[in-house]
């Protein structure tokens, strides 16, 4: 696949830290959605990322409202951020409803679901 084919979401940290955008986006690729099988990055769940007093912001959704794991999903995100960053991390669930045109890959339609 070609960087032309993502639908890559540009966070404000690749403005202000772009340093941090690399590993944070390796990182959080690691968090895996147990029943769809694709990561947080594939999916598009992580929807803003921002540094504020020295605190790094993730605003996150899930595909689904009731989502049993979200609990897990968000742990693991935070972790995984807090891994690949110098500063303290606070993630916020958003509630906008998660769609596939939010999906960074657009070739990962392939899974079956649409």
């Amino acid at each position: 696949m070609t960087e032309a084919a993502l639908n890559e979401t540009i966070w404000e940290i690749h403005e202000t830290h772009p340093e941090l955008v690399k590993p944070l986006r390796e990182n959080l690729s690691q968090v895996v959605d147990p029943e769809i099988g694709m990561n947080l990055i594939q999916l598009g769940l992580i929807r803003e990322v921002w540094v504020k007093d020295g605190t790094l912001y993730i605003h996150m959704i899930l595909t689904t409202p009731f989502c049993p794991y979200a609990p897990a999903l968000l742990e693991a995100a935070r972790q995984k951020a807090q891994q690949a960053v110098p500063f303290p991390v606070e993630l916020e669930m958003g509630v906008e409803q998660w769609d596939y045109t939010m999906m960074e890959d657009p070739d990962a339609l392939n899974w079956g679901m649409y």
